[in-house]
This record gives structure tokens, C-alpha cells and sequence, in this order.
């Protein structure tokens, strides 16, 4: 499945509303890390079609930044029902993300 641009827009419904655990990467452009993060996301995005992967651009999405108190990035949160389930800060290996993905089903 591709990576979704999430935008205060279309948040509610591809996030909230979702019937699957959604992955989000909030991001930016110039953020050193977060271009080392970037393939690894895409390349989830790709293998794993049980679960919706989505970015989110701080600086193009501030208030969705604000709302979930986003102060470092890459920040990886993964949303079940709605809510957060999980949240990680920082690069992690692969192997580090999907283990953020192994929710209770």
C-alpha cells in the first residue's frame, strides 16, 4: 500500500476512522534523520498491507503537530480504534517499527 500525505484535512478520516492500525511518520524536509527514517517507512508501507501508513509534514501540518505534542523528529506514532497505541522518537532499525506494529488484534 502507498504512504498516505496525512493533512489536518483528511486526518479525521484516514487516521480516526480507520479500520486498521495506521503508522504515522511526522517528519520534515530538513530534518537529517527523518530522510534516514523515510525508506524504512516506505518500505513497511510496502510489505505490510494489514496495516495504513500515512506522513505527516510538521511544517506543512503544524496544528497536527501541536495537537500531539510532537517536540522531536522523526516521531513514529501508530493509531488503533482512533487512539494512540504507540509512540517512538527518533531513528530506529526496521526491525524496532515493526515491533511498534505488533498490537493485540
Amino acid at each position: 500500500m502507498a504512504v498516505i500525505e496525512i493533512t489536518e484535512e483528511n486526518f479525521a478520516a484516514e487516521v480516526l476512522q480507520s479500520d486498521k492500525p495506521v503508522l504515522l511518520d511526522f517528519w520534515a524536509e530538513w530534518c537529517g534523520p527523518c530522510r534516514m527514517m523515510g525508506p524504512v517507512v516506505d518500505e513497511i508501507a510496502g510489505e505490510c498491507g494489514d496495516i495504513k501508513v500515512g506522513k505527516v509534514n510538521v511544517d506543512e501540518q503544524e496544528a497536527l503537530a501541536t495537537r500531539f505534542e510532537v517536540m522531536s523528529i522523526p516521531t513514529l506514532m501508530v493509531f488503533k480504534g482512533g487512539k494512540i497505541a504507540r509512540r517512538s522518537i527518533g531513528v530506529k532499525p526496521k526491525e524496532e517499527v515493526l515491533e511498534l506494529l505488533k498490537l493485540d488484534k
